[in-house]
């Protein structure tokens, strides 16, 4: 296949294009390259330092013998991205290509304005850049779990629900209710794109991903090959920022009770889920929506495994509990559906107990590195404050 993944600099990006890379795709890859800016905006980078592309893109071909192809630019242009879904003419195209951090759109009006106009404007240009110039081209969307919050119902993995109110029965789409304005970013282009499907016939996968946590996949067998990793309290995952603090001596940042519950998945198989949903898409027209994660913790649980797994290595860690910045329930019911993912074959590889070791020693390296960033790591962001929090 010819695959077109748009935020191939990410987190997510990298590590997903070297895996198709190796499963004999072809790749082109597009980026404006805008996360490193903005990780820098806040005063932090990624815990372990990643080279540009150019030579990233090189060190696939030195390493792995792979050949990537990279376009740089801005998919909220519209002939920037309509130039390279004419030239390219993928199979699939990922899009991964929004800014993904819920306190940086929680900042104040500049960054939550940013959040909503970058993630619905990119998506709008590719339905319609797909639909002038490849409409049979499978479009693979990013989302995340956030999107329906935290229900008191089983989550369903279903774009649309039946409902019966005041005696009148009707079918309605999933009800959501995120929790940042980048939650609802997100929303807004599910939305959108069931739209797209419903009245351009395009094809989607939304995927519907919980927190991803982990250092490596297979393919990342050498430091010019890492990906990046943030931290900080505003772009940083709460599994990865535990395993940072944990080499730094900073108590663990539990935010309220810490009894908050979500679905978590490692890297690698975050990497191979997608892959599958990639190689497998629905039939031409339709729209899949997918619950993408592995294990049901709670962030008290989260904590304990990583003072667990530090605690082997022989580093002593404590938990620190701080209000918390974020308007969310300390506990609820969650308990989403996930049958897609399994029914392609997905078996996952990891979980979080197995890892988190790994991925403490695999920081150790780069400790002075990111010491330099360590008064980014307490919550700082706030939720109810609307004065700017920098």
């Amino acid at each position: 296949m010819k695959v077109v993944v748009l935020g191939a600099d990410g987190y997510l990006g990298w590590p997903l294009s070297l895996r198709l890379l190796a499963r004999g795709h072809d790749v082109i890859g597009v980026d404006n390259f805008v996360t490193r800016k903005n990780v820098k905006e806040v005063g932090s980078d990624s815990a372990i330092p990643i080279p540009a592309m150019k030579d990233r893109i090189k060190a696939a071909k030195d390493i792995h013998g792979f050949n990537m192809k990279f376009h740089e630019g801005d998919i909220t242009d519209y002939e920037f991205l309509h130039k390279v879904m004419k030239e390219e003419k993928p199979d699939a195209v990922v899009h991964f290509a929004e800014t993904r951090s819920a306190p940086y759109s929680m900042i104040n009006a500049k960054h939550a304005t940013y959040t909503l106009t970058n993630n619905i404007s990119g998506t709008i240009n590719l339905i319609y850049s797909m639909m002038e110039t490849n409409p049979s081209a499978h479009v693979v969307k990013m989302g995340t779990m956030g999107e329906y919050g935290t229900p008191n119902f089983d989550i369903p993995e279903s774009a649309y629900v039946d409902v019966e109110i005041k005696g009148r029965k009707d079918r309605i789409t999933t009800p959501k209710f995120a929790g940042s304005w980048y939650h609802w970013s997100k929303v807004h282009d599910t939305n959108n794109i069931l739209f797209a499907n419903k009245v351009l016939k395009l094809t989607f996968t939304d995927i519907m991903q919980g927190p991803v946590y982990g250092t490596r996949t297979k393919e990342i067998t050498d430091e010019k090959l890492h990906t990046r990793f943030d931290f900080d309290e505003v772009w940083g995952t709460v599994v990865n920022r535990f395993c940072v603090e944990s080499v730094l001596g900073i108590p663990l940042t539990v935010y309220g009770s810490g009894q908050q519950v979500r679905g978590y998945l490692s890297l690698e198989d975050s990497v191979q889920a997608l892959s599958l949903l990639i190689e497998n898409p629905p039939e031409h027209g339709e729209y899949r929506v997918a619950n993408q994660f592995v294990e049901l913790l709670s962030i008290n649980q989260i904590a304990e495994t990583v003072q667990k797994a530090a605690k082997r290595l022989g580093i002593e860690v404590t938990i620190g509990k701080h209000e918390n910045p974020r308007v969310e329930a300390d506990r609820h019911h969650y308990n989403p559906e996930i049958k897609v993912l399994p029914g392609l074959g997905f078996k996952p590889k990891l979980k979080m107990a197995d890892l988190t070791g790994q991925l403490i020693q695999d920081l150790v390296p780069y400790k002075e590195h990111m010491s330099r960033f360590h008064n980014r790591i307490l919550p700082y962001t706030n939720w109810r404050k609307t004065e700017n929090a920098r």
